[in-house]
This record gives structure tokens, C-alpha cells and sequence, in this order.
């Protein structure tokens, strides 16, 4: 019952404004099967004021989730290269969603290793948005999936907060993005969890 209300509690965050609910996923643990891990650094993203967003020029095919419910799983292709895991955040109408960047591994790590079987040190399976979706085999089979449904395949439970988070600007933006905007949360602990530069934490 009490990890239930930390669960509502979190998605009320995320609800009510994606730059404080990205900061209080920090802890909350990522599941999918065996696999667990605890999410160490986030970054928030916004259509009305933010050039970074993907829904700030409006609603497009890919971006229409980012404008319902909060809580849901936002999943695109990058760069022709890797998957990224986002939730939906902000009141239904007001597109926003948090990026999920890295977890610390906690459960599960045979699967992890299996599905990243070049990375030699445990720390860096899920250390940056696309070893995360890497580890947890995320396509776009889960775009859509209600991350805070207890029956999801791929889904978020509450955790332990961090005892230190460090806040800076977000990683990889080009100029005029909104590169300067410090929506990027790290948990302080878990440095050697984050992506690179490890020096965030």
C-alpha cells in the first residue's frame, strides 16, 4: 500500500510539471521481467518554451503521444541509431516528457549482459538513453505502453529518492535547442552510472 501511494505520488509529479516530476523519477526503479534497474539521471523537455522538445513546433504523427496522459512511454529512433525511452509528463494538451538518460543496474544482470554483450564493465550497461533502451530491449513495439500500469511489460515503480541530486544544463543539444537550459537531473551518488561526462556527478 505505501510503495502504491509513492507510485500515485510520483505520477501526480510528472502531471503537474515535467521539470520537478523528471527530478522525482530519480530512484524510481525501471522493470521489465527480471530486469530492474534504478533510474540515476533524467532530463525534462517542454513544447512552449523549449526549442530541445519535440512537440515545440506542434503536433506531428510522432510526437501526438507527448500531448495525453502523463506516464506513458514516449519511444523514438535516434539518429538512426538507438532507441530512447521518454515519459509523457505535463496535463493532457501541454506536450512534455522526461528523457530517461541512465540506470544503475539492479536486478537481472545476466539479460542485461546478454543484450549488451560487447560492454565490459557492469556500471556502463545502462549508463546513457541508448544502452538503457539497449538493455531493456526497447523498440517501438513499446511506444504507448502505460509505464505506471502494474500489468506493463516495461513499467516504473517508486523508489528511494537520492540523497544528492545535481542539476545542469541537458547533453548533446545543438545550438539554439535550448543547450543552455539546466533541466538535466542527476542522482549525486551514482556518477560512475551516468552517461558520460561522468563529471555531472
Amino acid at each position: 500500500m505505501k510503495n502504491a501511494k509513492k507510485q500515485l505520488a510520483l505520477l501526480e509529479a510528472l502531471r503537474h510539471d515535467v521539470v520537478s516530476g523528471a527530478e522525482q523519477l530519480l530512484g524510481a526503479i525501471l522493470v521489465r521481467g527480471n530486469r530492474r534497474a534504478r533510474i540515476v539521471e533524467v532530463e525534462a523537455y517542454r513544447q512552449e518554451d523549449d526549442p530541445g522538445s519535440h512537440a515545440f513546433r506542434g503536433l506531428t504523427p510522432r510526437n501526438q503521444i507527448m500531448f495525453g496522459k502523463a506516464g506513458v512511454a514516449y519511444v523514438y529512433f535516434n539518429y538512426g541509431c538507438h532507441w530512447m525511452l521518454n515519459v509523457t509528463a505535463n496535463a493532457e494538451g501541454r506536450a512534455a516528457a522526461v528523457l530517461i538518460r541512465a540506470a544503475e543496474p539492479l536486478a537481472g544482470l545476466e539479460e542485461f549482459r546478454e543484450l549488451r554483450p560487447k560492454v565490459k564493465h557492469d556500471y556502463d550497461l545502462l549508463s546513457g538513453p541508448g544502452k538503457l533502451a539497449a538493455g531493456f530491449g526497447i523498440t517501438k513495439k513499446d511506444y504507448g505502453i502505460d509505464l505506471f500500469d502494474p500489468s506493463s511489460d516495461l513499467r516504473i515503480e517508486a523508489g528511494a529518492a537520492p540523497t544528492k541530486i545535481v542539476q545542469g544544463i541537458r547533453i548533446g543539444l545543438a545550438l539554439g535547442k535550448g543547450e543552455e537550459i539546466p533541466w538535466r537531473f542527476v542522482d549525486g551518488d551514482a556518477g560512475k552510472y551516468v552517461s558520460k561526462p561522468h563529471s555531472a556527478a
